[in-house]
């Protein structure tokens, strides 16, 4: 049997954490088992329906790297792949449920639906003696089939119900919770099927097209589990076999809730705009309630495609831990090649106003109008096209990348970047005097310490690498009887404008030694 499953999503929000990681297993487990993912957009929900959310989902994927092997942009044998285009499907379906004997017109108007679910819930608040079932009272289950077939026919506003089988119980199996048998009186008294529009509900559409489309394999969150006894009935009705469901489990928030905005970002656009890397994301899901490799944390997309397994799966909730995924990103940053690095950070400089004007090939000068620092919710996905003036020089551009390795072990987010650097792109403002002034020493000291330092700025900036900056500066240390943290204290503070920057010896060889001189007679003087 080859293995079909499928990532069914209505396109009515944003692609979230939730969805992703239904949209990842169902991924994992096709490739795993050398089998089909589709793609189906179920969008029957016209009141929330919105293009723009079919375009977010694509451009998530896109940037994820996911591809289905069937949907909507793709074709495949068993399209149309949206639900909206397949209407008469789902029609003639219902049409054949009635013909069995599997489902019935109601005919109930809204007004009367309204007034039996109050008289219930009233009832079934109340403890009343009596009925204490709720919703709807199968008031047009016993209509015969001549009189619906006429009052049809007549122009009568109806619905199609699915006819649920009374005093039966409903079983079946779940790969990662087991047997589960469900008691048919406890469901939802008679569901409607096709409403009055003519369009159909989820459950009718998801049956329907889960059968027509050969899905084998039905992976989705476990609140779905409630709604399983009634598709297996609806299976059955049919005549068809239903395909395997596994509910996977939940995602919840560290304080045992389930995951939403109040714990974090839970939207994928949110988290390109905080500047996580998309292999970061992916890895970190893969792992929320499966596991692969014993000792093994990092995972490419085909290593956890040849390792992922149903039998690996947990019941217990998984734990999103955002702390945890900042780690994996910090990995995946350090594991990038300096010019990919930069490429990936160069959206968010730009958007952070980094480079001042286009023309401006100088990495020092007047401080460019800075925009916002990338933040949840404040910048565009990285990819946008940056405002006109802010697109770096080629000299800019090289700088940037050359700057990559003075970062990259110290960068959580791709955003970082911008604030990190800013100084080799436009001189820093003058610290207050206190600043310059190392442990245990007073200002006259910081001044002549800093003079001393002045010497030093340009053997440094030519030094060949880090390792010859540092035996220069500590022989000229241990000679000069200085100590050399505190020589090179109001050094740094001079030249990056702060206390804690990027290496010192890295961004004086990037800013040159006349650069660099520049801004320490600048603090001398204001000194």
């Amino acid at each position: 049997m080859q293995i079909r499953d499928r990532y069914a999503p209505s396109p009515t929000g944003l692609q979230h954490i939730g969805g992703i990681r239904t949209a990842l297993f169902n991924y994992l487990f096709a490739k795993s088992r050398g089998g089909q993912f589709i793609l189906r957009l179920e969008d029957t929900d016209r009141t929330r329906f919105d293009l723009s959310f079919v375009q977010n989902l694509y451009d998530t994927f896109e940037w994820l790297g996911i591809k289905w092997d069937e949907g909507p942009d793709v074709g495949g044998p068993v399209g149309p792949y949206i639900q909206s285009e397949r209407f008469e499907l789902y029609k003639k379906y219902a049409a054949e449920l009635i013909a069995k004997d599997k489902a019935y017109y109601c005919f109930c108007s809204a007004e009367r639906l309204d007034k039996i679910r109050e008289e219930r819930e009233k009832a079934l608040a109340e403890g009343s003696s009596g009925s204490h079932e709720t919703g709807y009272d199968r008031h047009c289950r016993g209509i015969g089939a001549a009189e619906a077939a006429e009052r049809v026919k007549t122009g009568e506003a109806y619905t199609i119900r699915l006819k649920i089988p009374l005093g039966e119980s409903t079983k079946f199996h779940d790969h990662l919770l087991g047997d589960i048998e469900w008691k048919n009186d406890d469901m939802n008294p008679d569901p409607v099927l096709l409403k009055s529009d003519g369009f159909p509900t989820y459950h009718l559409a998801n049956i329907v097209d889960d059968h027509l489309m050969g899905i084998t394999h039905v992976l989705r969150a476990q609140e779905w589990l409630s709604s399983t006894p009634l598709h297996v009935i609806m299976y059955a009705a049919f005549g068809w076999e239903h395909p395997e469901y596994c509910h996977l489990p939940m995602v919840m928030g560290q304080d045992g809730k389930k995951l939403s905005k109040r714990h974090g970002a839970t939207s994928i656009d949110e988290f390109r705009r905080q500047g996580y890397i998309p292999e970061a994301l992916l890895n970190y899901v893969a792992l929320l309630g499966a596991s692969y490799e014993e000792g093994k944390d990092i995972y490419t997309l085909d290593e956890l495609a040849a390792r992922f397994s149903l039998d690996k799966l947990n019941k217990a909730p998984a734990i999103f831990d955002y702390k945890k995924l900042e780690w994996y990103n910090g990995q995946y940053i350090r594991m990038k090649s300096d010019a990919e690095l930069a490429e990936l950070c160069l959206p968010y400089a730009i958007e952070a106003g980094l480079f001042g004007n286009a023309g401006d090939t100088s990495a020092s000068g007047n401080a460019p109008s800075q925009g916002e620092i990338l933040s949840p919710g404040e910048v565009p996905s990285p990819g946008k096209a940056p405002s006109q003036g802010e697109v770096p020089s080629p000299e800019q551009r090289r700088i940037f990348t050359a700057a990559m390795p003075l970062i990259k072990e110290r960068l959580v987010f791709l955003h970082e970047a911008a604030e990190k650097l800013g100084y080799l792109f436009s001189e820093p403002p003058v610290p207050a005097a206190e600043e310059f002034i190392p442990k245990k020493a007073d200002l006259p000291q910081a001044v002549s310490l800093l003079r001393q330092g002045r010497d030093l700025v340009k053997p440094l900036a030519e030094a060949a690498d880090d390792a010859g900056a540092e035996a220069f500066i500590k022989e000229w240390a241990e000679k000069n009887g200085v100590k050399l943290g505190d020589l090179m204290m109001p050094l740094r503070v001079a030249i990056t404008g702060a206390r804690v920057s990027p290496p010192l010896f890295g961004s004086l060889r990037i800013l040159g030694a006349d650069k660099a001189l520049a801004r320490v007679d600048r603090a001398l003087a204001a000194l």
